[in-house]
């Protein structure tokens, strides 16, 4: 068999970028952990959401508006300081958190996703930390995703109306009405309007050229699926949105990398971790020790303190480097995953290390998560064929019983 010219190799490399989208699984992997750890975070902050970022915050709405018009950050809050608005806005945040977990609608709900994220964000930037930088850029990068090709309700969706099993379509080729789709860009669509004209996006140009561009294409996008499902326009679009998608997922490869290397760059020129003795000090810290007596086992060890204090350094700094070693890389992806383990147990940095996880989770391979989709699959179905037997035999077990009848002649059936 002859070698593959450099020109065919290059026509068949360009044909895989602009004719599917890559990495379906670590897309949807960085869906599910972005919403669900911001999801966590906002119902845990539920209570004190007014004094963190509303009307009782005490970086006040002044403050922060000031501060923003310096800086031309986005927040949705600033446009109005009542509490009917922010708790309007918080909602918001909440909803599309849960629903881009479930990939229902995952195009717009990822920019409502990016909208809540920013707008609490940037509404009181001094409460963040590394992993809310992590989540306001990731936040971001979804929206130039295609991360609901599987593992969500839009790719279940999309395979029964391919079945003919639903009402949306009867077979593949046939149009497809997408009504919530068309009710959420006609909502969109004003309040869209209404912030570019009141200048509502923070002084910048690109932020409002990607709500427009997201707006018009999800519009074109459902026009063309509706009338014109297998035309030249629908190729087209998947075109773009493919090219679109690799590209994203190379940026947020190269953040993960960048993260890790210049943390691990910049540990390397402190005193205490060339010494092997910098993870003892955070250990003793009231702020980051929800477990003391865990915290003052481990810190006692002088050896272990030494291990973990090199190791960290050592992974982060090697991680860049392993990409093109594949069995090399997932050992150091799974000692980074512990390593982010330790920190939520250890260091009560619970989110952080959810975000940092959920980052790491685009280098998974493949084969891991479609296994590991399987086995969810098949618990699913067990759980559920379980719940499916019970019913019957409860049912059964209720016909077998007499009727009581009651003093006024009527009866009451058990099960």
């Amino acid at each position: 068999m002859s070698t593959p010219s450099p020109d065919r190799r290059l026509a068949s490399g360009v044909q895989r970028i602009t004719s599917s989208a890559l990495g379906p699984y670590q897309s949807a992997v960085i869906r599910i952990g972005f919403s669900v750890t911001y999801l966590l975070f906002l119902l845990r902050e539920l209570p004190h959401r007014h004094e963190m970022y509303g009307p009782d915050s005490p970086w006040s709405w002044g403050m922060a508006k000031q501060l923003i018009s310096g800086n031309e950050a986005f927040s949705a809050l600033l446009w109005s300081d009542s509490t009917v608005w922010f708790e309007i806005v918080y909602a918001v945040a909440l909803l599309s958190a849960a629903l881009l977990m479930l990939g229902w609608h995952t195009r717009a709900m990822s920019v409502l996703f990016m909208v809540g994220v920013l707008s609490l964000q940037n509404r009181s930037i001094f409460l963040g930390d590394g992993g809310d930088n992590v989540i306001h850029l990731m936040a971001i990068y979804l929206v130039l995703t295609r991360c609901g090709q599987v593992w969500s309700l839009d790719a279940r969706r999309a395979a029964r109306v391919a079945r003919g099993t639903t009402p949306e379509g009867t077979g593949a080729g046939r149009p497809v009405r997408n009504v919530a789709g068309a009710v959420l860009w006609v909502v969109l669509g004003p309040v869209l309007v209404a912030g570019s004209v009141a200048d509502g996006f923070g002084g910048t140009w690109w932020l409002p050229a990607l709500f427009w561009v997201m707006w018009i294409g999800h519009g074109a996008w459902w026009a063309v699926n509706r009338y014109a499902p297998q035309s030249e326009p629908r190729t087209l679009l998947d075109v773009i949105a493919n090219l679109v998608h690799n590209a994203t997922l190379v940026v947020i490869m190269a953040e993960v990398c960048l993260i890790y290397a210049t943390a691990g760059w910049y540990k390397i020129q402190g005193s205490r971790w060339q010494d092997g003795t910098a993870l003892y000090y955070p250990l003793k810290l009231d702020y980051f020790t929800p477990w003391p007596a865990l915290s003052d086992i481990l810190a006692s060890s002088g050896v272990m303190v030494m291990i973990l204090t090199y190791g960290t350094v050592i992974v982060q700094v090697a991680f860049p480097f392993t990409l093109f070693n594949r069995r090399v890389k997932n050992v150091l992806l799974v000692a980074m995953m512990c390593e982010h383990a330790g920190i939520a147990l250890l260091l009560g940095l619970p989110f952080f290390s959810m975000a940092m996880i959920a980052a790491d989770s685009v280098f998974l391979p493949t084969v891991f998560l479609v296994w590991l989709g399987g086995r969810v699959t098949l618990g699913r179905q067990l759980l559920f064929s379980r719940a499916a037997r019970v019913v019957p035999e409860q049912r059964r077990s209720g016909e077998e019983e007499a009727p009581q009848h009651s003093g006024s002649g009527g009866h009451t059936l058990v099960g």
